[in-house]
């Protein structure tokens, strides 16, 4: 292989010191005459030149770098608010990074270890934080070990850790959309409720059957089905609600939209007409919600919004407050007509 170019055979071909050469490529505050500019950009031209960021993160302490960790790519949720930090970080000339650790919880500790020798600016974490008190010592240790060394770390969740949070106020929305239901005539609900353990999902069944309570419409514990957080779990879900017996059912809350989608496509095999014979409701509104019929009542999250948001909350150095809430709007849709 060839040697590649380095730093000092770019001043050398450009005829300037090493220090200018620095300078003219690296983007420092320092002021380069445009000659001399120019110059060193001809020649790393010419050189195929290819600046070490690795060695300039040692060198300054920290990189061009923002670090997303997801829970799940796939899913519309993850992706939309990773294209909100995508968007916002190349308007401040940052490069994103991005992992997933595949919805296990101790999968964020071993990934948020490996980032921090990449120096990144900033570290974002988007996922619901969990009841595991093991995992969340771990990874609080190593996002505090992280800031230490002078990065920001940024969650989007609940607020369970010393640190910057977007905060998505799950607990009011789902009891908004629940008064909306029972505006719109519905008596008799089920849910299906997501992971015991994650807190989003435990934080949306509280707010739902919580203002159900409160408004006489009581959700029996026969009737809250618990299921993994995707298109596959609401399905199952579904199912193990149906055997349940669904007779006396109006109205199915799904936890989130990918669920709700995957209990439709149940309901369908069992001949039930969606918006009919059955209502349902999810929670997020993600984009692929346009193409399901009948339209999904859902409660809207701003999730680009979102993702815009963290990326503003790393940069600024004296926020207004450490977390900043985030209300979602429920939308009535087809699939929940009014009953009376």
């Amino acid at each position: 292989m060839r040697r590649s170019a380095t730093l000092s055979d770019v001043a050398h071909e450009a005829g300037v010191s090493l220090a200018t050469a620095s300078r003219s490529l690296n983007g420092s505050t320092r002021t380069v005459r445009e000659e001399y500019r120019q110059r060193v950009l001809a020649a790393a031209r010419k050189l195929n030149y290819s600046a070490n960021h690795s060695a300039q993160a040692v060198a300054r302490g920290t990189s061009n770098t923002v670090a997303l960790v997801v829970s799940d790519i796939a899913d519309p949720y993850f992706s939309s608010i990773a294209s909100g930090v995508m968007r916002a970080a190349e308007d401040e000339g940052l490069v994103v990074t991005m992992s997933i650790t595949e919805r296990r919880p101790e999968r964020e500790a071993e990934l948020v270890r490996a980032l921090r020798g990449m120096r990144p600016r900033s570290l974002m974490l988007v996922g619901s934080r969990r009841t595991d008190p093991r995992a969340a010592e771990e990874l609080e240790a190593e996002l505090t070990a992280y800031e230490q060394a002078g990065g920001r770390v940024i969650v989007i969740a609940q607020p369970t850790m010393p640190f910057r949070t977007v905060a998505i106020r799950n607990e009011e929305a789902a009891a908004d959309l629940a008064e909306q239901l029972i505006g719109l005539g519905y008596e008799s609900m089920a849910v299906l409720a997501g992971p015991d353990g994650l807190l989003t999902a435990r934080e949306r069944v509280r707010g739902f059957v919580d203002r159900c309570t409160e408004l006489g419409v009581q959700v029996p514990e026969r009737k809250i089905v618990h299921g993994e957080f995707t298109r596959d779990g609401g399905f199952v879900a579904a199912a193990e609600l149906h055997r349940r017996e669904l007779s006396d059912v109006e109205l199915v809350f799904a936890v989130n939209d990918v669920m709700a989608v995957g209990a439709m496509a149940y309901f369908r095999t069992t001949g039930m007409q969606l918006g009919q014979d059955i209502a349902i409701a999810g929670f997020d509104d993600i984009e692929t919600l346009r193409d399901v019929s009948p339209a999904l009542t859902t409660v809207a999250l701003p999730l680009q919004q979102i993702g815009r948001v963290a990326v503003t909350l790393a940069l600024t150095e004296d926020p207004d407050s450490e977390v900043v809430p985030v209300d979602g709007s429920v939308i009535i849709r087809e699939s929940t007509p009014r009953r009376k």
